[in-house]
């Protein structure tokens, strides 16, 4: 079933938000104080590709407070917007019964992209 969501996934839009993610990775590592940045778009890029069968859990670092550090930054400047496109479409997709299974993944990506530093995909 995950197979034939991803495909579908992929079909309507996934692709699209792949490579956007992709861009805007490439485009943060090109400076030194965006490459974390850019590494967690890139995290985006490959759950944005396919979501289905992806979890997503709360790692325990010893990196002390840097990582909430660096959620709040990402949040201030872009993380809030993103949460909220994935929101409007969530919620878009879970009008119709069809689009509900959609609509989760986008609230799993929703999820992510209030606080990516921190998180593993497995």
């Amino acid at each position: 079933m995950n197979l034939i969501g991803n495909i579908i996934w992929i079909i309507f839009g996934g692709i699209f938000i792949f490579f956007e993610y992709i861009i805007g990775g490439l485009i943060l590592c090109l400076t030194i104080v965006g490459i974390p940045f850019g590494l967690q778009c890139f995290k985006f890029a490959f759950v944005g590709l396919a979501p289905f069968g992806v979890k997503i859990t709360d790692t325990s670092s010893n990196t002390g407070c840097l990582s909430t550090i660096m959620n709040i930054i990402w949040l201030i400047f872009g993380g809030f917007w993103i949460a909220l496109t994935h929101l409007f479409f969530g919620i878009l997709l879970c009008i119709t019964i069809v689009g509900i299974p959609f609509g989760r993944q986008h609230f799993k990506l929703m999820n992510l992209a209030f606080s990516p530093f921190g998180k593993s995909i497995s």
